[in-house]
């Protein structure tokens, strides 16, 4: 189904197994895009994708990620959600992390700044601007990346996602113009006449239960021990759980922040290892105080934060950035159809992430996005 009329973005959903990926995203989203945004299922071929929506569209800017699932007006699986953001709108301009373990901060952070000058020289007309980042989410660097980053992006507001594969977290994919990578990131800033807003949601409050990292591998994201005792042992004696029965569904339902300049951030657990740690999904460190946070009803709360969003102005649709840990608390709690129906209402998509970019601070159990609205006609004369 094409959405090239009246629509400032544009979206498609193919199955996993297309036969003619590149024809259909130009059936479907024209090839008048100044950027197309590829969210692709595990289940797919990721490169063959990557080269087919490359091939058909040679002077578009293409981006792309594996995903931990993926959203199109609704939580689905197995499917290959394609938005693309055109010319008429939008300009791009895009900028290549190869290495994020070789991270060259003094050329990096000249190609950002290059970047989005390129978006300014060719759209003077256009007043306002964001970046867009996916980056390999098994890689455990993009807190580093972001620090740097951070340099190159001026008063630019950011948000991100980073690559999921499915629940296997075994191997995630980025890919720019075909170019399929691992251990790496690429940024697209873009500026456009629609009004946007950036934002980041979540559904938490900061409780009154603490306690203190007290050995951490901070490369790993390894807490080994908490208050000086067995990390998971620790954290489950806080919940009065049995360690033993730790599970990913724990995790999201009690998950754990730690205040930095007078604002909480999540810093959600992964995975107990076999020797009783706890593998985080972002930054942490010996000394770091956590409080464990409590949940509001993650439905009624994303349902909330959009009809706040919807009220700014006239909505075109919103592209998100949403933690797979959302997605696993809304499945297990019975609301994932509830939220599918506030993503439809709102026209929303985007796909299920291993953690979150906001400005400059890595993040996970949030949802990132950037919501577009209708440029204000102007009065007939």
């Amino acid at each position: 189904m094409s959405e090239t009329v009246d629509r400032l973005t544009r979206v498609a959903n193919l199955p996993p197994d297309c036969a003619d990926v590149g024809g259909e995203l130009r059936a479907a989203l024209g090839d008048d895009l100044a950027l197309l945004a590829l969210f692709v299922s595990p289940a797919a071929d990721f490169a063959a994708v990557c080269a087919a929506a490359s091939e058909a569209l040679p002077e578009v800017a293409v981006i792309a990620c594996t995903t931990a699932g993926e959203i199109d007006r609704g939580y689905v699986e197995g499917r290959i959600v394609a938005v693309g953001l055109p010319k008429a709108h939008f300009r791009a301009a895009t900028v290549v992390f190869p290495d994020l373990g070789a991270l060259d901060a003094a050329r990096q952070v000249r190609e950002l700044i290059l970047a989005r000058k390129a978006t300014m020289r060719a759209g003077p007309d256009f007043h306002h601007e964001f970046a867009f980042l996916m980056v390999d989410g098994i890689t455990m660097r993009e807190d580093a990346l972001m620090r740097m980053v951070a340099q190159g992006l001026g008063p630019v507001p950011l948000f991100g996602g980073s690559a999921g594969d499915g629940q296997q977290f075994h191997r995630c994919l980025v890919a720019h113009n075909g170019r399929v990578m691992t251990n790496a990131a690429v940024l697209a800033f873009l500026r456009t006449d629609c009004p946007i807003k950036v934002f980041s949601f979540d559904h938490l409050e900061p409780g009154d239960k603490r306690m203190v990292v007290t050995e951490a591998d901070r490369d790993g994201r390894i807490v080994r021990r908490i208050n000086d005792e067995p990390a998971a042992r620790e954290y489950a004696r806080i919940l009065g759980k049995d360690p033993d029965q730790l599970s990913t569904f724990t995790f999201a339902a009690h998950p754990l922040v730690v205040r930095v300049g007078g604002q909480y951030y999540v810093r959600s657990i992964q995975r107990v290892t076999e020797d009783g740690d706890l593998v985080f999904y972002s930054a942490i460190d010996e000394g770091v105080v956590l409080t464990l946070a409590q949940t509001r009803d993650i439905a009624e709360t994303l349902e909330q934060d959009l009809q706040a969003i919807a009220k700014m102005g006239d909505l075109d649709r919103v592209l998100i950035c949403d933690c797979v840990l959302r997605r696993q608390e809304a499945e297990q709690t019975q609301a994932s159809r509830t939220m599918s129906d506030s993503f439809r209402r709102h026209d929303v998509v985007g796909f299920s992430t291993y953690g979150e970019q906001y400005g400059a601070t890595h993040v996970n159990m949030t949802m990132t996005g950037v919501a577009f609205f209708h440029p204000q006609q102007p009065a007939r004369r």
